[in-house]
């Protein structure tokens, strides 16, 4: 296991609800849990440093919970070469630079962003639901050329996207009430126009909404989404398998049909922006409202805590650019943590590399048509079984212990077979 040093400490006044670091510069990003707001921090060469906020003068969040909640919360994303932050919040879409802010160009004036990222080039900015005014809104995305400011349709997702550490392919999420889709997607870099996502057939498949954009580990093998709307859920699949090796619910169980108030108390007591991949292998850290990080290691299944900060909770986990640990806590602290391996086992990785790990999965599967139907395309997977295109369709039984999507399907599928 690992020992945890800090390396710096910062007071920084209010609370972050998620850190979002750069991809390769020592730049994060924290979301204020007070109000709608995004603080921004240099955290190299062991120091940790203010440069700049976004609607740091925005009214507090007061009582709003849920959906009211989330409709403020500010969507953001990194330029993944540039010193370049984009926020979409309830004022609009603005650009952060260390030079100051301005309006990004190409920005529709119908828009109402809720996720937002880079294309891997930075020529595109990939945005949800859709700005277009016609039809459903979350049944697309927007596509805007960075160059021309002209925006192009892309597929549907509603929930971040993470790119493979090999490059080449991302992984975000659509959530229905019921279900959500873990869609994988080609980017189709050409001359004649931005990167654009090609949703490839193989999918995941998981039970409810509310998830949080997924994360892949450095090495390009493992695959962590945390959720739902529910639970305090945490899911670890293998890649490019995606067998699923680690599902637990942090915190207590949901007890079924809890009191308004105990059921928003056990789900606030825990962050839903706590997991983060550091630079070991086969690591995945943890924290919790007890003021600890925890260590698991996916291939043993062994688990150490460290305790980080005593008597207060870890409010938002993220991992550096170069592998250290971004802790924000309650109380307003901010801590940058170097992790030490002293651990004598190795793992071979002889041919395990990520760009192994993509192109097995890349063979594995094709491309769903620009015009085809998710449902009639994907081949889908929860981590231990696999549904073909048509095999949902036929399923008329399921048990208690089956996810509440498969119990559904099964029953409408019933229903329908007994009216023909």
């Amino acid at each position: 296991m690992s020992v945890v040093d800090t390396v710096a400490r910062a007071h920084i006044g209010s609370e972050c609800e998620q850190l979002i670091c750069h991809p390769r510069l020592p730049l994060v990003a924290g979301l204020d849990a007070e109000r709608p707001a995004v603080h921004i921090w240099d955290c190299g060469a062991g120091q940790l440093r203010q440069l700049g906020s976004v609607g740091a003068e925005s009214s507090v969040y007061g009582d709003a919970i849920g959906w009211d909640r989330m409709e403020r919360t500010p969507a953001v994303a990194w330029h993944p070469h540039q010193p370049l932050l984009v926020v979409a919040g309830e004022d609009g879409v603005v650009q952060w630079t260390p030079a100051g802010l301005r309006e990004p160009d190409g920005i529709p004036p119908t828009a109402d962003y809720r996720s937002l990222v880079f294309s891997p080039d930075g020529r595109a900015l990939w945005a949800s639901p859709s700005s277009g005014d016609e039809g459903d809104a979350w049944d697309s995305s927007d596509i805007i050329d960075l160059a021309s400011g002209t925006v192009g349709s892309g597929p549907r997702w509603d929930t971040g996207v993470a790119e493979h550490p090999a490059g080449g392919m991302v992984a975000t999420l659509a959530g229905d009430q019921a279900e959500t889709l873990g869609l994988f997607a080609r980017v189709d870099h050409t001359a004649a126009g931005p990167a654009a996502m090609r949703v490839l057939r193989r999918a995941l498949i998981l039970d409810a909404d509310g998830y949080r954009t997924p994360i892949f580990s450095p090495d390009g093998r493992h695959l962590a989404i945390r959720g739902n709307a529910y639970e305090n859920s945490l899911d670890v699949f293998e890649f490019p398998s995606l067998h699923l090796i680690l599902a637990t619910t942090l915190g207590d169980p949901n007890p079924g049909h809890p009191a308004p108030q105990e059921w928003l108390d056990r789900m606030q007591a825990w962050s839903r922006h706590n997991i983060a991949f550091a630079a070991r292998p086969g690591v995945l850290w943890v924290g919790t409202p007890a003021g600890t990080l925890v260590e698991i290691d996916l291939d043993t299944h062994d688990a150490a805590e460290h305790d980080v900060l005593p008597g207060l909770p870890v409010t938002a986990l993220a991992a550096t650019a170069t592998g250290e640990l971004l802790v924000a806590g309650g109380g307003g602290d901010l801590l940058l943590l170097s992790v030490r391996d002293d651990s004598a086992r190795t793992r071979t990785t002889d041919g395990d590399t990520p760009q192994a790990a993509l192109a097995a999965f890349l063979d594995a599967t094709s491309e769903v048509p620009d015009d085809g139907d998710l449902e009639t395309h994907l081949v889908l997977t929860d981590g231990s079984r696999t549904w073909e295109a048509d095999d949902l369709g036929k399923v008329t039984t399921a048990t208690a212990t089956d996810p509440t999507w498969l119990r559904l399907r099964a029953a409408v599928n019933e229903v329908f077979d007994r009216s023909t």
